[in-house]
């Protein structure tokens, strides 16, 4: 069987992608186990020089590093594509697969220290003191 890998986005124009890489396990409340595409878990921003990230899940930041990859990866999306005739069994109108190119990963984003708790100390409530009459002291 013969998988053909089309690129459709031109010689060195395919969308950059990166991976975001964890140590540990993020793990999702019981109440979004069926629900689990699309989840927003965390926000990643990018600081003033290119190459450090921080990443906010709830209370926890973690702090990383953007890393190149020895060899880059492609991110594929599996097609089927109709053919008039196939060669191997000689059947009219058979689907083979193709796979098309839909992104290039060169570089990892790595965090690999123990997060940082966010959690602050509440504001303290300051009672005014009402003016008028001052109060009497008892002695």
């Amino acid at each position: 069987m013969q998988i053909q890998v089309k690129c459709s986005c031109g010689e060195g124009n395919c969308p950059e992608w990166a991976i975001v890489e964890l140590q540990g396990v993020i793990e999702v409340q019981p109440s979004f186990k069926d629900r689990i595409e699309n989840l927003e878990i965390g926000r990643l921003c990018r600081s003033s020089s290119e190459e450090t990230y921080t990443f906010t899940v709830g209370y926890h930041e973690l702090s990383g590093t953007k890393v190149k990859l020895k060899k880059p990866l492609l991110v594929l999306k599996k097609k089927k594509a109709m053919v008039d005739s196939d060669e191997n069994s000689g059947n009219p109108n058979s689907s083979r697969a193709e796979l098309e190119v839909i992104g290039i990963i060169r570089q990892r984003i790595l965090f690999k220290t123990r997060p940082k708790a966010l959690i602050s100390k509440p504001q303290l409530q300051v009672k005014e003191k009402k003016t008028g009459a001052p109060t009497p002291m008892i002695q």
